[in-house]
Order: structure tokens, then sequence, then C-alpha cells
């Protein structure tokens, strides 16, 4: 089966495009407007861009009658939008939030959930979801549709602040993700839970070993003092490498690896000379 969406009908009784782009996650996002009404609203259209800085974009589809949605307009006005993690815990109260109702009605009030306040962003984030982005607006593209639906406002931003509950850190400090059981969006009326991961490394990467080379952590690329350099200097960032042993990048090749002193677990020579 093949169909060309812009010129042909979809053959099946349901479109499989958003099945098909799954799981989707979901971009459970609280604003204010300038009256000072709280709006909670989740987005499937939601994703990481980079993380060095962190930034996130998110998109929404016009009203039927042209109306843009008020986290869009909220974002605008005020220069900030906070992520929420979805669960499946909070299942309903997304759901809930996902109703199109008047700019006016304060949307955690509809869905039963508590405001927290925020450090720099001036709406509330969701108290009961285990995580959060406080996320400076930065721009929106507006992209034409075939209808006022199909219109869609993408919306950029940087992640000034991230909150993680400690209650859902294991002991090495990662998420529990087992334990918060994120949900994600699928095609139709369908979601999916997330409450098994598996890790697969890519060919070359260090189990437990670090970088001894490199100051900072993951995404610190500046040498240390002392250390070699490598044919090309990485890109800046911060966050390598503080801590726990971390796994080396895996731009660094055998050589670079060398020249940095990178060690295993055990501390030998990752790549001996």
């Amino acid at each position: 089966m093949h169909y060309a969406p812009a010129s042909e009908p979809c053959p099946l009784p349901f479109s499989p495009f958003k099945s098909c782009t799954v799981p989707r996650p979901i971009g459970w996002l609280s604003t204010i407007s300038r009256e000072g009404v709280a709006n909670l609203a989740p987005y499937s259209q939601w994703q990481n861009l980079t993380f060095d800085p962190p930034l996130v974009m998110f998109a929404a589809n016009g009203y039927p009658d042209g109306r843009r949605k008020d986290t869009v307009i909220n974002a605008e006005q005020t220069g900030w939008f906070v992520w929420n993690m979805a669960t499946w815990a909070l299942r309903e109260a997304v759901n809930i939030s996902a109703m199109a109702v008047p700019p006016e009605d304060d949307e955690f009030t509809r869905a039963g959930v508590t405001k927290a306040a925020c450090i720099d962003a001036p709406g509330p984030r969701v108290a009961e979801s285990p995580a959060h982005f406080e996320c400076r607006y930065l721009s929106t593209t507006r992209l034409p549709g075939n209808s006022p639906v199909g219109t869609v406002d993408v919306v950029f931003g940087q992640v000034m602040r991230i909150h993680v509950d400690d209650r859902v850190l294991t002991g090495d400090g990662k998420l529990d993700i087992a334990a918060i059981r994120p949900i994600a969006r699928m095609g139709y009326y369908d979601y999916a839970v997330i409450d098994e991961t598996f890790e697969m490394r890519i060919p070359g990467v260090l189990a437990g070993g670090r970088c001894g080379g490199w100051k900072g952590a993951l995404t610190d690329f500046r040498p240390a003092a002392g250390a070699g350099s490598t044919p090309e200097t990485p890109p800046k960032g911060r966050d390598f490498n503080q801590g726990a042993p971390q796994s080396c990048p895996d731009w660094l090749q055998k050589g670079e690896h060398r020249n940095l002193g990178c060690t295993d677990v055990h501390g030998r020579a990752a790549f001996p000379r």
C-alpha cells in the first residue's frame, strides 16, 4: 500500500501518518496569560532539538475557526512556557487538559492538579509531575496548512531550568523510567506507557569508562590541563565527567583516546599506545 497525501485519498479507513511516527513524547505544557489565568494542555508534536544549550520545540495546530492555541499566545506574550512530564498516574488529568475550553478557564482546576511555583517562569508547573522544564520562549514559525486546523505554529524555546523529583532518581543518579511510567502518544486515540527499557551502546563506546583528558561533564569538551589535543576541536559545552565515571563520547577515535589518556573502569589505558 502506498499513496501520495497531497494528491490521492488515503486507501485506509484511518490515516496511518500519525501511527507511523510513534511513540511521540507528550509536551504537557503550562503557561499563564497576561491576565493571570493558568493554562495547561498536551501537545503530541514535542521534541528536544539539541543539548548545548538545551532547546525544545512544540507544534500547535489551529482551531477550525482560525484561532491560535492559548499556549502559543501565552508563550509569545509572557516569554515562557513550562513542560511537565506526563505519566500513567496523571493520564486522566492529561486527557482532561486536552479539552478545548475558553481562555478564561483555569485548566489546572479543571484537570484536578496542583499548582507549584516555578523559579524563573511566571506561570505554574504541575506539582504531581516528576519532572519539569522551565522554557524561555525564543520564536514561532507559522506553517500554512490546507485548512485552519492544518495550519501549525511551531514554537521554539530554551530550557532555562530543569526540575526532577528526588524520589524518582535511582542510586546512580538516573531517572527511574520504569517507576515513573511516562506515557507517549500513538496514532488514532491510542497511547503507550513506558515501563520497560533496555540499554544498547554504540560499538566502540566504553562501558563505565572515563575520558580523563577532558575537563567538565558530558557536554564540556574543553581539554584539561596537560591533555593532548585532537585533530579537530570538539564543540564547546558543559557537564562532562563530573561525579561517576561516564562513557567516552562516541565521536572520539582510537588515536584521540590515546592522546587524551582515556581509561576503562579499572583505570587501565583504554587504547594502549
